[in-house]
């Protein structure tokens, strides 16, 4: 399993309900309402993957 970037993703969708593809960086559709992303997306694949992209990004450090 390797580490995805989604920099890009939070900055163009923050806040928003995005479909990827199943190679997880793909965004298919996207828009405020979960249900019409959902719609959208099953449109052009049968199983998307859709979650809501946070609205912030929150950051923990420890130095040891």
């Amino acid at each position: 399993m390797s580490v995805i970037d989604w920099t890009d993703l939070f900055k163009d969708y923050k806040g928003m309900c995005v479909a990827l593809k199943d190679d997880e960086k793909t965004v298919i559709a996207h828009g405020e309402n979960a249900s019409e992303v959902w719609a959208e997306a099953k449109k052009i694949i049968p199983k998307p993957i859709l979650m809501q992209v946070p609205t912030f990004l929150a950051y923990k450090f420890q130095i040891v």
